[in-house]
């Protein structure tokens, strides 16, 4: 299997490479050049797995430049570091099932990709006696994911950006009270799209990325994606008859985890529809229902993790869209840094509102679904999930089979849980014992220079 970018600027690279690469060097994201197909018979010869060992069946299709041994070991390693045994459990709710992402070590969604990418890295850097500089940026859960993926970890160091004060104190947390010398914390005065706008400058300044040999931990890296993946399949086989068709409803902001579930349904799961869950930061929402991908200012919602604005993975699924079509990819992205929107033609417009539909949930109406749900079913969902709960609410059939995506636990977003309820939710060990701790954080302007400045002047302390 070999890797493209979206911008058609690059050879095709194999897996680990890719891993390393994370942005493509041209300014596009990598794909690889084909989708696996999965068969129906197929599909139900993994009913019975465990989650590790879907991950590897699913996982291996993708990757050929690893030994399958290795492959399986660097998987069930990730893994063992949840704290349920299923990995990602499916619970039924109201009528509702709810995909459980948030069991491991910073309790949210992207645990499942991040400590399989650490592992990753890690195993690539020994083989290749190399050493890497993982840059990224976050809206909350992405920064504390990726730091307990790396956190000690031999050849890494991690910079990681977060717009000040606009995080939950819990994830704040979860990030600045990590005091390992490779780990460097940096809070942005400006939004996340400020941050990860700063990141894909120092990835695409070629000179300054191999000089530091960066490297992504955000969704822009392919392997994020792909350990993303393997959960739709879970849940399918842990829900659905054989054959049937499902709704994924997945609460989203920079478009990577609903992206895994289009390549999911690309390579054979049936899908009745992916429905994209929005907060009051609907850009991905106003392009599916009207065709309008034009850029506003983020608003601060109680789901901080989806105030973001331009989406990153929107440009993987693009690209699909287009036909594979890089040059139109790469006048799109055009387009947008001149005139702030994308435009699609009519065709394009019918074609995604045939894959998606999508809803977006305002604060009011987040509260209330907590507060419903919680009340009817005695199960709390977070601000997040709740968003993706409600906008299933509010489009599916009542005999549509909805799969819903709780990408955290409840008491990372205890302010919002409180005020929908009335009281805190349960505190889980790992999230009491953060208080109190030393922190330790960079301040810095959204100012490139000052970044790279930054990061120069800590590696040399470092080295």
């Amino acid at each position: 299997m070999r890797y493209i970018s979206t911008r058609g600027g690059i050879n095709p690279i194999p897996f680990k490479n890719a891993v390393m690469m994370g942005l493509a060097d041209d300014g596009g994201l990598l794909l690889p050049e084909s989708i696996p197909q999965i068969s129906a018979e197929k599909l139900e010869s993994w009913r019975n797995l465990t989650y590790p060992e879907l991950a590897f069946s699913i996982i291996s299709l993708f990757v050929d430049d690893i030994p399958a041994a290795d492959l399986r070991q660097l998987i069930n390693s990730s893994y063992a570091t949840f704290n349920h045994p299923e990995v990602t459990p499916v619970v039924k709710k109201d009528g509702v099932h709810i995909l459980e992402l948030f069991h491991g070590v910073t309790l949210a969604f992207k645990d499942v990709a991040l400590q399989f990418l650490g592992n990753l890295f890690e195993y690539i850097l020994a083989e290749r006696k190399e050493t890497m500089t993982i840059l990224g940026a976050t809206s909350g859960d992405t920064g504390s994911a990726a730091i307990h993926g790396v956190r000690g970890k031999q050849g890494i160091d991690i910079f990681i950006l977060h717009p000040e004060g606009k995080t939950s104190a819990v994830q704040a947390l979860q990030m600045t009270s990590v005091l390992d010398e490779n780990v460097h914390n940096i809070a942005v005065t400006g939004t996340f799209d400020d941050c990860q706008d700063l990141v894909k400058a120092l990835m695409a300044d070629l000179e300054f990325k191999k000089q530091y040999c960066l490297g992504a931990v955000n969704s822009i890296n392919w392997a994020r994606i792909l350990a993303q993946i393997v959960y739709y399949f879970y849940a399918w086989l842990r829900t659905a008859k054989p054959g049937q068709k499902v709704v994924f409803s997945v609460p989203t902001g920079n478009f990577g985890d609903i992206f895994a579930g289009y390549i999911a349904w690309q390579m054979g799961l049936p899908m009745e529809k992916l429905l994209l869950a929005t907060n009051e930061n609907n850009i991905l929402t106003r392009c599916i229902n009207n065709g309008d991908y034009s850029v506003g200012q983020v608003m601060q919602t109680i789901s901080p993790s989806m105030d973001i604005q331009v989406a990153s993975n929107f440009e993987r699924y693009l690209f699909y869209l287009f036909n594979n079509n890089p040059a139109q990819v790469k006048q799109a992205f055009s387009q947008l840094k001149s005139t702030g929107q994308i435009d699609f033609s009519k065709t394009e417009i019918e074609t995604m509102q045939q894959q998606f539909c999508s809803v977006s949930v305002d604060k009011d109406e987040t509260l209330q679904t907590i507060r419903s749900f919680f009340e009817e079913t005695g199960y709390l969902l977070d601000p997040h999930t709740a968003v993706g709960v409600k906008a299933a609410k509010t489009v599916m059939a009542d005999d549509s089979l909805v799969i819903c995506l709780a990408t955290a636990h409840p008491a990372k977003f205890n302010e919002a849980v409180f005020e929908a309820i009335g009281k805190q939710p349960p505190v889980p060990e790992s999230i009491a014992s953060l208080q109190g701790l030393p922190t330790r954080c960079h301040q810095l302007a959204v100012d490139q220079q000052k970044l790279r400045d930054y990061i120069a002047k800590t590696m040399e302390r470092t080295a």
